[in-house]
């Protein structure tokens, strides 16, 4: 009897001990991953179309009817609902692997927010897929800028952010002093009031083309989902980076630079929900800065925004052309 309860007892330590270096193996840190460093599996760039989608956006070019529309429409609601079924289980393995409670934290408000967001984007993605303008090289730019898929037929949005080099050259034409910073910086420190200056300059010496800065709607279709694990400038860095050092990482128009980094002035005027500016009535901004936590990054984070009449050190801009 003693050497049968000293088994069992040997028996019940191993399966104890199996069991720990079980939970230190899914908790082990995943180097590839920011944003939830104990995942298991990293999204790095937005998943490639499944081949049904693709037949039936083929299929809506070709003859685009209402039918083959609403075809293409409950596919694309099918596969974003395997995507919010996935993040769930993403939020159910943080749960069992993390260590920090914010980051089932910050999967649960994406769950949420994919949920109460589900029609608008949707809808966002529909504009892309029946945009005339969708072709395999669309994503590809010659001369800066690259279509606004789901916008107007006129709209495309600039490659990158503004940067010192190319404000610098509106500062010397308009007699102003420049700026010393690296070329290849985004420009900072620019109030909103500035930016449309910066604008307005450029259509004043294009007499093809109208420059503005994007409404909020027109910056999200731009850039589309932000996989969560982007690379990007935020959290992580000290300060500011080129506007290409992370040009790997594309938006779903195929402009960089669009999540960290700094965030971006919008046309939008919105009552602040976050930051320091809450309750008042600013310009919305969009993409979060290499200050920002990853989740203010997202594409979806609504409701921060700035007092357009000043400038500051985490804000630059990008420009929208209308040709």
């Amino acid at each position: 009897m003693k050497k049968l309860i000293l088994s069992t007892l040997a028996i019940a330590v191993c399966c104890c001990l199996v069991g720990e270096v079980n939970a230190a193996e899914r908790r082990r840190a995943n180097p590839e991953a920011k944003q939830f460093k104990y995942s298991t599996t990293i999204e790095k760039e937005r998943p490639e179309l499944n081949e049904e989608t693709k037949r039936l956006i083929a299929a809506y070019r070709k003859n685009p009817t209402d039918a083959n529309y609403q075809a293409l429409r409950r596919q694309e609601e099918i596969n974003y609902d395997k995507v919010v079924e996935r993040k769930k289980a993403k939020l159910e393995e943080l749960k069992q692997t993390a260590r920090d409670a914010s980051k089932i934290e910050e999967m649960q408000v994406i769950v949420d927010e994919m949920l109460r967001d589900r029609e608008n984007r949707i809808n966002q993605t529909m504009g892309r897929f029946t945009d005339p303008r969708l072709r395999p090289n669309a994503r590809q730019t010659t001369d800066g800028y690259l279509p606004v898929l789901g916008a107007a037929q006129n709209v495309s949005i600039a490659y990158t952010p503004v940067t010192n080099a190319e404000f610098n050259a509106f500062l010397r034409a308009t007699g102003k002093k420049v700026i010393t910073e690296d070329n290849k910086l985004p420009v900072i420190n620019v109030s909103y009031n500035d930016a449309i200056a910066y604008t307005k300059w450029l259509s004043d010496n294009d007499k093809t083309a109208i420059y503005r800065l994007p409404t909020e709607a027109e910056w999200e279709l731009a850039a589309g989902h932000m996989p969560k694990d982007a690379d990007m400038n935020c959290g992580e860095g000290n300060g500011l980076t080129p506007v290409d050092t992370y040009k790997q990482t594309l938006s779903a128009a195929g402009t960089i630079d669009m999540w960290g980094n700094v965030w971006e002035w919008t046309s939008t005027d919105i009552i602040a929900t976050q930051g320091k500016e809450k309750g008042q009535k600013v310009k919305a901004i969009k993409g979060g800065s290499w200050y920002s936590h990853r989740t203010s990054c997202r594409t979806e984070y609504r409701g921060e925004g700035r007092n357009p009449d000043f400038g500051y050190e985490t804000v630059g801009f990008r420009v929208i052309r209308e040709k």
